[in-house]
């Protein structure tokens, strides 16, 4: 562009929206602010899983003085009215004047102040789970009320704390010559996480049991409110100590199922001349854990990786490699050239912990480790005893051997298979008339979107991608399976319908290698009604194929329910909340805003569907999981919610009606 083609583009500009942006709009968000103002770029969201990740970081700060072996005792207190307390018996939080911030102690600068801390440098924690100084200070920021105690030097001290703000100055309590200790005792805020929403015994008991496994020298006390136990398999009082760790941590998962080795590959290394381990317990199932098929439960410095990381990489590399060169020893190296790591892992209950220094997470949440070095150290540890392993029990090890070959030539066959039956589907198979297909030939990348009518289905069709998005429209509301007869569900045209398009069959003749489709996503309106039909859907895929939820592959698109405009700006809201987030936020000054409700998808435009609700580059997807550890809650809340006892709904309704804070009529 010429500098005289520059200077007539300002020339056309002018200056009438600049008095609405100046110096005053600019936000400076002291202390604990930010977490208050945005909790979800801290802990994730506040939902439930938000919450209760308040109590892993508490809980995490005691394991770390454990680790480090200042403590081998925790005691874990669910109290009434929602407020938790966790106890350690380690050093305690310094209580004298931090030196940058004279006028307050330590312990006030680690409650207020984020990226505080004594975890930045391996001096005082070797290994810990908390390095960026965040934790225990969003905790408070998120906490209606929050009360620290520290036993330190035979003295007691307190502070009291309310949003992040201290209400008064650290006390001096009085002498405590047997006691030694932090205690964090919590209430969350219920402006941020809302009134209705409580931790969960159930959920705060296997926390606290499974961080016990993780280290063999702790010892969890276990206390909960007589009330907030009933009716739960929870205990009133319990004392976890595992001296198996991990290989503990394993067999009880296992319970009564048969595996394919006689015993599990476990162990333990600590790393010689520096301040690290790593522990693992493996196993091999031919019945499967009920969760798409094996399962990997990782950890890194007690804190639970659950997208895995770097450690599993290693873990799942040496065991490849180990299991290949048996299989040259053992004269199988032609058939084991097909053996990938996904095959050996595949039916596998495997659990790895690792301590190391500094290690690098991707998230506040912490979810997935990504340590360069721990590949390595994971791989190295475990390489050389699998080998001692598998050659101590040849009869076992061949075994294992050839249960993973059969898996890759399995795999290798199904493979085969699919590519064939995909080419040809639209002959091979007879496909609803009113199904628009994407062209793509294998079912990788693609995604089928279940919508609420022909208008719906419309918009959707022009919005697609056509080589990767298929678009099925439903009419109305699906039969609820859950109070139907088999031959009833087997006669509904609309499930014929989902049933051919999808190609996996339903109940015996379920098939998941057969899917057609990636991901099967399921695009309702962003209302009452639309909640129903995805309801409907969700019972029908619970019921008929939970297998399709068990592997991953059922997803809740998220279409926005208002837009929102305003001097050329405009963003999309998906609910009530979001609504008055936004127009409490970025349009909150500059004029009117024009608010614009979506009556149902049919009535957006095929590039708004497509950029909000489609586009994989800008949507937002929820995944549908089963949790197997409720399972069995799970399956009685469907009968009581969809099932043909029209008693137990309304039970129900009585008994959380006073949950409701709002109804979008």
């Amino acid at each position: 562009m010429t500098h005289s083609a520059k200077q007539s583009l300002f020339d056309n500009m002018t200056d009438d929206n600049t008095s609405d942006y100046s110096a005053k709009d600019i936000e400076v968000l002291e202390g604990l602010e930010p977490v208050r103002k945005r909790p979800g770029m801290y802990i994730g969201g506040t939902g439930s899983n938000a919450l209760h990740h308040l109590f892993a970081e508490v809980l995490d700060n005691c394991m770390d003085e454990v680790v480090a072996d200042h403590a081998d005792r925790i005691e874990v207190v669910v109290e009434a009215d929602n407020w938790v307390r966790v106890t350690d018996n380690g050093r305690g939080i310094p209580v004298d004047p931090h030196p940058k911030f004279k006028d307050k102690s330590a312990l006030e600068v680690i409650m207020t102040t984020l990226h505080s801390g004594g975890k930045f440098s391996s001096k005082v924690y070797q290994t810990s789970g908390g390095l960026h100084g965040v934790g225990v200070s969003v905790v408070n920021a998120l906490s209606m009320h929050l009360e620290v105690e520290v036993a330190r030097n035979k003295q007691l001290y307190g502070q009291k704390f309310s949003k992040g703000v201290p209400t008064g100055k650290l006390q001096t309590l009085g002498a405590a010559p047997n006691r030694r200790g932090t205690s964090v005792r919590f209430q969350p805020d219920p402006e941020i996480f809302g009134s209705s929403l409580k931790f969960s015994p159930k959920r705060l008991y296997r926390m606290a049991r499974s961080k016990a496994y993780l280290h063999r020298g702790v010892e969890i006390r276990w206390k909960c409110d007589p009330e907030l136990c009933e009716g739960t398999d929870v205990p009133t009082q319990a004392s976890f100590h595992f001296p198996g760790g991990l290989a503990d941590f394993l067999k009880e998962r296992l319970g009564s199922k048969t595996t394919i080795t006689d015993n599990a590959f476990s162990g333990q290394v600590e790393r010689p001349g520096k301040h690290g381990s790593v522990e693992w317990a493996i196993t091999w199932t031919p019945q499967g854990f009920g969760e798409a098929d094996g399962f990997i439960n990782a950890y890194c410095n007690t804190v639970p990786t659950v997208e895995g990381g770097t450690h599993v990489a290693g873990m799942r590399a040496a065991l490849t490699k180990g299991l290949r060169a048996y299989a040259d020893s053992a004269g199988m190296s032609k058939r084991a050239a097909l053996i990938t790591a996904d095959d050996v892992m595949a039916t596998a209950g495997a659990m790895v912990s690792v301590f190391i220094t500094e290690p690098e997470f991707q998230g506040q949440t912490k979810e997935k480790l990504a340590s360069p070095a721990a590949t390595k150290a994971v791989e190295s540890a475990l390489r050389d005893r699998f080998d001692h392993w598998l050659a101590a029990a040849p009869v076992q090890s061949s075994k294992l051997l050839e249960w993973v070959i059969i898996r890759a030539e399995d795999r290798l066959r199904r493979r085969k298979q699919k590519e064939v039956s995909r080419k040809t589907a639209t002959r091979k198979l007879r496909l609803p008339g009113k199904l628009a297909d994407c062209s793509n030939n294998s079912n990788e990348g693609t995604e089928i979107f279940l919508v609420e009518g022909d208008s719906a289905g419309g918009s959707a069709k022009q919005g697609r991608d056509r080589y990767t998005q298929a678009i099925l429209p439903l009419k109305g509301k699906i039969l609820n399976v859950a109070s139907a007869t088999k031959d009833k569900i087997l006669a509904n045209q609309e499930i014929k319908d989902l049933v051919q398009a999808l190609g996996v069959g339903i109940d015996g003749q379920f098939n998941i290698d057969d899917l057609r489709y990636e991901r099967v996503i399921i695009m309702t309106d962003a209302d009452v009604d639309g909640d129903h039909i995805a309801a409907l859907l969700m019972t029908f895929f619970y019921i008929c194929m939970p297998g399709l939820i068990e592997k991953g592959h059922l997803y809740l698109a998220l279409p926005p329910l208002y837009r929102l405009s305003q001097k050329g700006k405009s963003a999309y809201a998906r609910n009530d909340a979001h609504k008055d987030e936004l127009l409490a936020g970025p349009f909150s000054t500059g004029g009117k805003v024009e608010l614009s409700r979506f009556k149902g998808l049919g009535e957006m435009m095929p590039a708004q569907l497509k950029e909000t609700t489609m586009n994989p580059k800008s949507r937002t997807l929820a995944r549908v999981t089963i949790d197997p550890v409720t399972r069995a809650t799970t399956d009685a809340l469907f009968e009581t919610l969809m099932g043909k006892n029209p008693e137990l709904r309304f039970a129900f309704i009585q008994e959380h009606a006073g949950e409701v804070a709002e109804l979008d009529l």
